[in-house]
């Protein structure tokens, strides 16, 4: 028999029933991290619990062979497959998509507990455990009172998002199509964060980042006879200063860009001038218009640079855009925010430094993204390999979803 909720507070009661699960589905995720976008054995087990429930799921995604190249030539290793995952509850218009990424990190776990990482080198460092176990404990709910969906809720289980590309693939795999994606929610923790505490950031949320890997090609040779080489060294080096100084001239300051470079290599004694040498170089940007100039004055840079020394290159550059929250959509669903948090645990702590994956689907649909509290201030952060977290604080992650979902395609209807 159906279950029939007569109180919306509620549906954090019924999240609580699945707490031992939710806690019981993190732990193992977080024993087995998986990188990338191939992740065999997480799918696995989320299709499993999908299966368990009754709720109708598919793999979705596709690594084309151009973006494989890529993340080889980058240093990511071979992935040759995309391990995403889709599910629905429910039938017909609206629909609303709750996400949740499950790729770990390369960090080996430093933080001693029965659940620690048993894949050497490997980590949950940055929470998508706990996102994929709180949304497998929504579907639970969802399910449950699947009758009074109004409408469709889609589940994304996404791969690649430390990478920053997993939710592009799944969207060109057919993520916000049959049926059509209206609006979308997702939640991260944070560990260094007040747990039980909501941060709602309405606009820009995450930067931007741009990242440039630019091989380059001289003509090596002795080093007392520079004069017959093409220092691939010495164009690297300009290559550094001229791409460090461009921001600090062509964008205005206010803009909040900033440009670095994390890599450079070339070379490996001192009396050989090498052939080769590879800049590695991220941009950070919240203003888009900032943004569109940089992008095109990069490259121009690069290859002004690189050709004014005699020397040949090659661009390897990845791209995500910013996470944005769209404001009507906070508006219609901050009631619901409310219920399962109480207003006093929801602020704005602002936007966030680093980059989100979940950006390519805020560019495609409105959408909310909110930040949930499960520690405090002091607390090792994300990417850190003693990161850890309050279990607690799930259960109201596993609630949101259910809430801002219902009753978002509730008010659709009305």
């Amino acid at each position: 028999m159906a279950k029939t909720i007569t109180n919306i507070g509620n549906f954090f009661e019924e999240a609580k029933k699945y707490e031992e699960q939710i806690i019981k589905d993190r732990r193992y995720l977080h024993q087995y991290p998986e990188l990338g976008f191939d992740l065999p054995n997480t799918q696995k087990y989320i299709r499993q619990r999908l299966d368990e429930m009754g709720i109708e799921n598919k793999p979705c995604g596709v690594v084309p062979e151009e973006i494989t190249k890529k993340y080889e030539k980058a240093g990511f290793g071979a992935q040759k497959h995309c391990t995403g995952v889709v599910a629905t509850i429910g039938t017909g218009e609206p629909c609303i998509l709750l996400r949740a990424d499950m790729d770990a990190l390369p960090l080996e776990e430093e933080y001693e507990s029965e659940y620690k990482s048993k894949n050497p080198g490997k980590m949950h460092a940055c929470g998508h455990d706990s996102h994929v176990a709180m949304l497998l404990g929504a579907a639970q709910v969802l399910k449950n009172y699947e009758d009074q969906l109004q409408g469709t809720v889609k589940l994304m289980f996404q791969p690649g998002e430390e990478w920053g590309y997993g939710s592009k693939l799944m969207i060109d795999d057919g993520l916000l199509q049959n049926p059509t994606v209206d609006a979308a929610f997702g939640i991260h923790i944070m560990p260094d964060q007040e747990a039980g505490t909501l941060s709602v950031h309405k606009g820009t949320l995450t930067q931007a980042m741009d990242t440039y890997i630019v091989e380059i090609q001289g003509s090596g040779g002795h080093s007392s006879q520079p004069h017959k080489t093409i220092d691939a060294n010495m164009i690297m080096n300009q290559l550094y200063t001229s791409l460090n100084l461009l921001y600090t001239r062509e964008v205005d300051p206010r803009a909040h860009v900033t440009f670095s470079i994390g890599a450079m290599s070339g070379g490996a004694v001192t009396n050989i001038i090498p052939d080769k040498a590879v800049l590695q170089g991220n941009m950070r940007s919240f203003d888009q218009e900032s943004r569109d100039h940089m992008c095109k004055r990069i490259p121009e840079m690069i290859d002004h640079t690189v050709k004014a020394w005699r020397g040949e290159y090659n661009i390897v550059d990845f791209h995500t855009p910013t996470t944005h929250n769209d404001e009507d959509f906070i508006d219609e669903i901050m009631p619901a925010l409310e219920d399962i948090m109480g207003k006093e645990n929801i602020t704005d702590l602002g936007a966030l430094g680093g980059s989100e994956d979940f950006s390519h689907i805020s560019q495609a649909v409105p959408s909310a993204f909110v930040v949930l509290g499960t520690g405090k201030e002091g607390e090792p952060p994300v990417h850190n390999p003693r990161m850890h977290q309050n279990e607690d604080i799930f259960k109201y992650g596993a609630a949101l979803h259910v809430h801002v979902a219902m009753e978002w395609l509730k008010a659709q209807r009305k």
